[in-house]
């Protein structure tokens, strides 16, 4: 149970510290979206304004990894949990036989695309918390988008990584997304001014209709219309029938601390089944930096993602009940498995991932968000004259027979993206998230371990070095991570690589913690916290 925060100087203090205030807090991945939050609290806006104003400013400052074209969700904090799923169906003309010359699903191309729900949950967010003007949270973001923006070294170097995926892409439908990303046939590099007429565009036109030009609008049918016209399958009437759903957020309890996220289709339940198992053991017993605590946390995370691989999906066509996964008993008989040696346990494995989080927090209102467009820029289509670049959700269902993610109409791919919330008792502690792709449940285990076992604070425990379990007994380990480390573990089996920090997600945190506001920023990206 967290009854203190150590908000003293760390070993892991040395990258960033800790934000401290009592009125307000946010915190991205990108600076200018920060202060986008900022801009609407001191504007007398709430969490939630402050929370959309990041994630709309987020579209245009870290287009690699989020866009107009994202999917969404989300976890409030108004007394009580309340989660929602903005999320995509794939569209009603999609069947197997679309991928039978292919023989896999294409990571790129109207494929790939199912319907894109960030803006629906934009609107429905605000419609029940927000106090701006709907339109007054889209400013900054339309002002980064017209007067250009220079471009932050991280998300530069994630763009330079994206031109070997998306300069030699062919086809009609790709080649207004390389003229708006890459104008001149490279990436910008950091510090270069990038902008977007079309994006701020396309912006104007939410913030004035609500996002019911998006669906059911003008803006629907310029996607329809391009979809039709480059050989895509996605249908006004797939727009038009789009709606974000409200959904019982689920948890589990480790060690008196409650963790919350959202139900499948997202991956959110593979934290939760991680820290069922790993709440029989004494982490606390053993040092943070030592062999032991590594080698339960991995071989933990390998049993979830074997259960979340084989199990989850959209809810409507899984067998097994998220009650029966989370029940102690079965997380006891998953925790008989694991011995001092690695497990041979494979998985599928997933793209690498492209995708913001955020939060923000007031006196009232607490928001944990987090929206994609999935493989970095997503699809690798823009529709034309509307800077909406189109995520590549659909590049996640797999065609395994039987599979509850098998691929079919109307049907919700598995997501990646997971917002986390951290509650004691029956009150709030706060929001919490890790990105990129299938670190992300990873992320938040260690979030958690840390705080929970090593009396971290929000931004030690963001700042602390990581590791990441890929497939089979393969993980790769931080360069923070000491080489005793490495060696104890390959000694137990695991085959392990030392790598660089673009591989380790990049997370926020905000804590209430004794009637202040204490949030942290992840060191490995270009955002921060701010807190008043």
């Amino acid at each position: 149970m967290i009854n203190s925060l150590d908000l003293s100087h760390s070993p892991y203090s040395a990258a960033r510290y800790v934000m401290m205030g009592k009125r307000g807090a946010v915190a991205t991945s990108q600076h200018l979206a920060s202060l986008a939050g900022v801009e609407m609290l001191l504007a007398g806006g709430n969490a939630v304004d402050a929370a959309l104003a990041m994630a709309i400013a987020l579209t245009v400052v870290e287009p690699t990894s989020n866009g107009i074209g994202s999917d969404a969700f989300a976890l409030v904090w108004d007394g009580q949990l309340h989660g929602i799923n903005g999320s995509g169906k794939s569209p009603k003309a999609l069947n197997l036989n679309h991928f039978d010359p292919l023989g896999n699903i294409p990571e790129f191309g109207w494929l790939s695309v199912t319907v894109p729900g960030a803006v629906a949950a934009w609107y429905d967010i605000w419609h029940r918390w927000g106090t701006l003007a709907f339109a007054h949270l889209f400013e900054p973001a339309i002002r980064y988008a017209e007067e250009g923006f220079p471009v932050s070294p991280i998300t530069a170097q994630a763009w330079q990584r994206a031109e070997k995926q998306y300069l030699p892409l062919q086809g009609r439908e790709f080649q207004t997304f390389k003229q708006v990303f890459f104008p001149q046939n490279r990436a910008p590099k950091a510090g270069e001014m990038w902008g977007s007429d079309a994006h701020a565009y396309s912006l104007k036109g939410i913030a004035k209709h609500g996002g019911e030009n998006f669906y059911r609008g003008e803006t629907g049918e310029q996607i329809a219309h391009y979809a039709n016209d480059t050989g895509g399958l996605l249908s006004f009437d797939d727009l038009a029938e789009h709606h974000s759903e409200w959904v019982n957020p689920i948890h589990s309890d480790y060690h008196g601390l409650s963790v919350w996220e959202l139900p499948p289709n997202t991956q959110g339940i593979a934290a939760l089944l991680a820290l069922n198992i790993l709440e029989g053991f004494d982490l606390a017993q053993y040092p943070r930096e030592s062999v032991e605590s590594y080698h339960l946390q991995i071989e933990a995370m390998k049993l979830a993602f074997a259960d979340v691989y084989r199990h989850v999906g959209d809810p409507r066509y899984m067998s097994v009940t998220v009650e029966e996964l989370l029940s102690k008993s079965y997380a006891e008989s998953r925790r008989q498995v694991i011995q001092d040696h690695a497990l041979p346990v494979a998985d599928p494995g997933l793209p690498k991932g492209g995708t913001v989080y955020l939060c923000a927090a007031d006196g009232e209102l607490m928001i944990s968000m987090i929206q994609s467009n999935f493989n970095g820029f997503g699809s690798g289509i823009l529709v034309p004259d509307t800077g909406i670049a189109l995520h590549n959700r659909g590049s996640a269902f797999t065609l395994t027979p039987g599979h509850p993610n098998q691929v079919a109409p109307q049907k919700r791919p598995f997501h990646t993206i997971i917002p986390g919330f951290l509650t004691q008792g029956d009150q709030p502690l706060g929001p919490f998230g890790v990105m990129g792709a299938q670190m992300q449940p990873q992320g938040h285990v260690q979030l958690v371990v840390n705080l929970r076992d090593y009396g971290m604070n929000p931004q030690t425990a963001l700042n602390a070095p990581r590791w990441r379990f890929l497939r089979d007994n393969h993980v790769v380990i931080e360069s923070g991570v000491s080489a005793e480390i490495a060696s104890g573990l390959q000694k137990r089996g695991h085959q392990v690589a030392v790598t660089g920090f673009h591989h380790f997600g990049k997370g926020q945190m905000i804590l209430r913690h004794n009637g202040s506001l204490v949030a942290g920023s992840e060191p490995r990206a270009d955002g921060c916290a701010i807190a008043y």
